[in-house]
């Protein structure tokens, strides 16, 4: 197949996008592959559509291997099915609605799990249907609230989604195993630098849960990675190691300070210190101190359809911040916001920058608390009064704790589960999210299926996405250099790019005879045939495409040389007559 440049409807920019702050977004935009609609909205344009339905076949490919079978839900969907798991009212905002003329409640569909355990019911009625994977790739919707970086976070974007069904949690745990190793194999594939992290499920509900997150420094998720041994996880889902309880009979009873003006850590550290104050046997330092963070709590709409609200405190030592991805995984799918002045105002108990956990029990307001707030430990705190902290304030015997949750930053060096040293901290990009969800999605719909005993039984479900525009994105970010972009053979747009810069007519005749031959031995070519642009341009714009192999027929053609330049890598003079056979051999090998 030849495309001659001539002719494709392609124009490259020399100047990055006003509005493009990651390399991907100013690369795909520079070199004519997306073009912007709205604020998170792309239309992809010829190479770009290209590239992405050549990732779609290799992650085609890799289902099929796992023997998922490809069908097509709509995009546009029904309310009901998403009121009865709930999650028409838990995406929140980020859900898009809309009405038809007879205000019937729609949706842009997200995702697919209710439309799929729903398919399931309609279709299958026995055990012998089963184990069965479906997949499909689709267009999904999403209200981003700060639509950003081209097409890795946009309003409107490509996913491949699957979902197995099977009879019990040893089938799941086998398709789960299945799904995790056709996805190592598609990032494999694609040549994309990976972690697979341990993560949590959100709004999907399940147990078992991993993200593939491609290794980025302009990435949104911080994920961590152990020293020593394979540990990987999103800082989401890391669990913190609680230190041993210990017992509270003995211990000094709690006595108040008067700490004027120390509204901050620093500022009672520094106290403490003037001071000479001691905690547990050692000069007391921020680690000791227990930072109360106020929260105002939303649960979602119950029945009514009234949210219920919830003034909550968050207990995390004092020398670490509240980390609002953790909290938000943690209350999931409650959502927080930190409380205002006019909260404090309403409660009397409330002393801004002094607030303990005493009263906080005393008058019934629910605390959470990082999980090294054991029993026993001793902490010092707010003593609830202007200009007042309590020293050897003692978990379990001065206040106590509600619930234990992961909100505290996650910090380097910290240590890693089962002795595998500390953690890194390292930025990613979501690749893909595999999940056991077992039968949350089967029983809302009571999909119920006769099993080999003539019982009825709920098959258990597993969730798998990738995203296929995505990882477009994640190439360009991954693979770019100054001059632009490198695409790996097995997604370029064209694995042979063929610039003519010689203007006399033996060269244009030759480039014709190597792209036809070339196309002959089945490669895709794209020809730069334009006769009114200098060879200086043509270089730039076969370096800004990016495809992996580029034959230039420049000034050494009249000594029958033309040059073969790997993207990325090395410049060869290849004879004009051996030039066909050594393209071949390169993309192939």
């Amino acid at each position: 197949m030849i495309t001659r440049l001539s002719e494709l409807f392609l124009r490259t920019l020399r100047e990055d996008p006003a509005d493009a702050e990651v390399p991907s977004h100013k690369l795909l935009v520079r070199a004519g592959y997306v073009r912007r609609v709205a604020p998170g909205i792309y239309t992809w344009l010829p190479l770009g559509l290209r590239t992405l339905r050549k990732i779609e076949d290799v992650v085609r490919q890799e289902m099929d291997a796992i023997g998922g079978q490809e069908m097509l839900f709509p995009a546009l969907l029904p309310r009901e099915p998403y009121e009865k798991t709930n999650r028409w009212v838990e995406y929140g905002p980020n859900l898009f609605r809309l009405q038809d003329r007879k205000n019937a409640d729609l949706l842009l569909g997200p995702t697919h799990e209710e439309m799929f355990a729903n398919a399931v019911k309609d279709m299958y009625s026995s055990y012998k249907d089963f184990p069965v994977t479906l997949y499909q790739i689709q267009t999904k919707y999403r209200d981003e609230e700060r639509p950003r970086a081209g097409v890795l976070r946009g309003r409107e974007f490509v996913m491949k989604d699957s979902y197995s069904f099977d009879m019990d949690d040893e089938g799941l745990d086998s398709s789960y195993a299945r799904h995790r190793k056709a996805y190592q194999n598609i990032f494999d594939r694609l040549e994309i630098d990976y972690a697979i992290c341990k993560a949590t499920s959100g709004a999907m509900g399940g147990s078992a849960s991993e993200e593939f997150l491609a290794i980025s420094e302009v990435g949104e998720d911080l994920f961590v990675r152990s020293t020593e041994g394979d540990y990987a996880a999103n800082v989401e889902a890391v669990v913190t190691q609680a230190p041993p309880e210990k017992d509270i009979a003995g211990q000094p009873p709690a006595k108040e300070y008067n700490t004027p003006d120390a509204t901050t850590i620093e500022a009672l550290v520094h106290r403490v210190k003037v001071e000479d104050i001691a905690i547990e046997g050692h000069k007391a330092s921020a680690a000791d101190i227990l930072k109360c963070v106020m929260v105002e709590v939303t649960h979602p709409a119950q029945a009514n359809g009234e949210e219920e609200k919830e003034l909550a405190a968050v207990l995390i030592p004092g020398d670490r911040e509240l980390d609002p991805k953790r909290l938000e995984a943690a209350l999931e799918p409650a959502e927080f916001c930190l409380a205002s002045d006019k909260i404090y105002a309403q409660y009397d108990f409330l002393v801004q920058g002094f607030v303990g956990p005493r009263a906080l029990n005393s008058n019934g307001v629910k605390v959470f608390a990082d999980p090294r707030v054991v029993t026993g430990t001793s902490w010092i705190t707010g003593a609830d009064a202007p200009n007042s902290y309590v020293v050897g304030c003692v978990s379990g015997r001065d206040f106590h704790v509600d619930e234990f949750v992961e909100a505290a930053e996650v910090k380097e060096g910290d240590p890693a589960p089962n002795n595998q040293g500390t953690l890194v901290l390292q930025r990613g990009i979501e690749l893909g999210h595999i999940f056991q969800l077992g039968r949350k999605y089967t029983e809302a719909f009571d999909v119920q299926i006769l099993d080999e005993n003539g019982k009825r039984a709920i098959p258990t479900m597993g969730s798998y996405g990738i995203g296929i525009s995505r990882m477009l994105a994640v190439l360009a970010e991954q693979r770019h250099d100054e001059k632009g972009l490198n695409w790996p053979a097995a997604v370029a747009p064209y694995q042979v790019h063929v610039a003519v810069a010689n203007k006399d007519a033996e060269a244009m005749e030759a480039g014709d005879k190597l792209v036809e031959e070339l196309s002959q031995a089945g490669l895709e070519v794209l020809f730069d045939d334009r006769p009114k642009v200098s060879p200086g341009v043509k270089f730039k714009d076969a370096e800004l495409l990016g495809m992996p192999f580029v034959a230039i027929l420049g000034r050494a053609f009249k000594d029958g040389i033309i040059e073969l330049r790997i993207r990325g890598q090395e410049t060869l003079e290849v004879p004009a007559d051996e030039i066909a056979d050594k393209i071949l051999e390169l993309v192939r090998a």
